[in-house]
């Protein structure tokens, strides 16, 4: 027998923090199945780029894995239908920010049927990788750890940039979700074939697979399930947020530093979540499209927290009747997790492809402040983990000073929300940073 891939590293990245984690509600709940429901409201623009092209409209029947949006562009994805049914309206809806989004209304008609234009590729290893590749385009995949970025698109790295490392996130550092703890552990085939499919598309073979070690049984698991992939080594990690963010993660695995204003491919990588591999493998074996994903239902006041397997388009409310309920009010609804999800104003909206948890947060766990001045403390800069300035940062962006904020490297602020966690004068960093960057965005497009 092969000997297992398994190696232990210590590199620690700059800054950090550790907040409660709080998995504890559900990393022992099993994957469920939700029910077939009536109504899907299913929002068409789901990832980072061009929004995608309508193809359907009102009064068509569709069947379960039907295109109902073409991609805009190459940096785009396109849209599957839930279910079969019809198509009860072209509409709008709030998106996971709060801003009004295109969607589609589809009634179910109960029979669940197919119509998936995707045929099974069985023997994927004497495919060409362009070929796999387009299936990942045409299955409309996207980075299912939050930031919905194409993966297709992250698999056409310039010819100039010579990858030789794939590396799978399998942290879930943010607090509360088991979301991808509970996919490693139910579905290891599919994690570590997608691993294959995508190290195939790329033209690597080396290999690896991050997990924090708060998730021991899952790499148990996938190191013992491992043997049978030569070119893949299973790695435990420091617990220690945010280590699944890709420079965080790439530091940890490989000791390569991604250069300021870089990306992965810069040092030769090419990150990918897990989750997104389970979908590659689904894709290219089965044929079938992203329309559902599993998500964390949990916090305090959920009466069973768990994970659900959820199509798109399942609303908020709906997640929470599966999940019993609530046992009292709760002080904060956020999609995603506490660190860098956001907070809803109704429970109508719906799950996307990139929702890896539906989180409530109790009176105990949110505090209500008000915003101070900068107290030029510097724990901002101790716990940033892209050795940022944040509180000098933040106060160019209230005094709107754009410019300087981009020479002071705000683009490369990834969100990660460990300077507000720890701010003493209760600053709202990242919503600063936030507007930030779409300011410095708006100011390069008009170039």
């Amino acid at each position: 027998m092969p000997e297992v891939n398994t190696v232990e590293h210590f590199r620690k990245f700059q800054g950090g923090v550790h907040p409660k984690e709080g998995k504890e509600l559900s990393e022992e709940k099993a994957i469920q199945e939700a029910p077939l429901l009536d109504k899907y409201t299913v929002i068409l623009h789901q990832h980072i780029g061009a929004p995608p092209k309508l193809e359907v409209a009102k009064g068509d029947e569709v069947k379960k894995g039907q295109l109902l949006a073409s991609p805009g562009g190459f940096v785009s994805a396109p849209v599957h239908s839930p279910t079969s049914g019809k198509i009860a309206a072209i509409t709008e809806c709030s998106g996971p920010t709060g801003a009004k989004m295109a969607a589609v209304e589809i009634e179910s008609d109960g029979k669940d049927e197919w119509g998936s234009p995707l045929e099974p590729i069985g023997e994927w290893q004497g495919i060409a990788p362009d070929d796999l590749k387009k299936r990942v385009s045409e299955a409309g995949i996207v980075g299912m750890g939050g930031a919905a970025f194409p993966t297709h698109v992250k698999l056409s790295p310039p010819p100039e940039k010579q990858i030789d490392t794939l590396i799978l996130n399998g942290a879930e550092c943010e607090p509360y979700l088991t979301a991808d703890h509970r996919l490693m552990l139910e579905e290891p085939g599919k994690v570590l074939e997608g691993a294959s499919i995508l190290a195939r598309i790329l033209d690597v073979t080396r290999i690896f697979i991050g997990i924090e070690k708060n998730k021991p049984d899952a790499i148990k698991l996938l190191q013992e399930k491992a043997v049978n992939y030569s070119n893949i080594t299973v790695t435990g990690m420091r617990v220690r947020y945010p280590q699944g963010a890709e420079k965080q993660l790439i530091y940890a695995l490989t000791g390569r530093k991604v250069p300021a204003g870089g990306l992965p491919m810069d040092v030769g990588c090419v990150v990918q979540n897990v989750g997104t591999a389970a979908a590659v493998t689904e894709a290219v074996k089965e044929g079938k499209p992203l329309f559902e994903r599993i998500t964390t239902v949990t916090g305090e006041p959920v009466s069973n927290p768990g994970n659900w397997r959820f199509r798109i388009g399942t609303p908020v409310s709906k997640a929470l009747e599966l999940a019993g309920g609530v046992d009292y009010p709760p002080a904060k609804v956020i999609l995603g997790g506490p660190m860098m999800g956001f907070a809803q104003s109704t429970l109508k909206v719906p799950v996307m492809k990139n929702s890896s948890g539906i989180l409530l947060l109790a009176d105990t766990d949110v505090t209500q402040f008000t915003s101070e001045p900068c107290i030029r403390c510097g724990r901002c800069v101790d716990t940033c983990p892209m050795a940022l300035l944040p509180g000098t940062l933040s106060v160019m962006i209230e005094s709107e000073k754009f410019d300087l904020a981009e020479n002071y490297h705000i683009m490369d602020c990834i969100e990660c929300g460990s300077c507000a966690y720890v701010c003493p004068a209760h600053r709202p960093l990242v919503q600063h940073f936030r507007r930030g960057k779409a300011e410095v965005n708006a100011k390069r497009r008009k170039k």
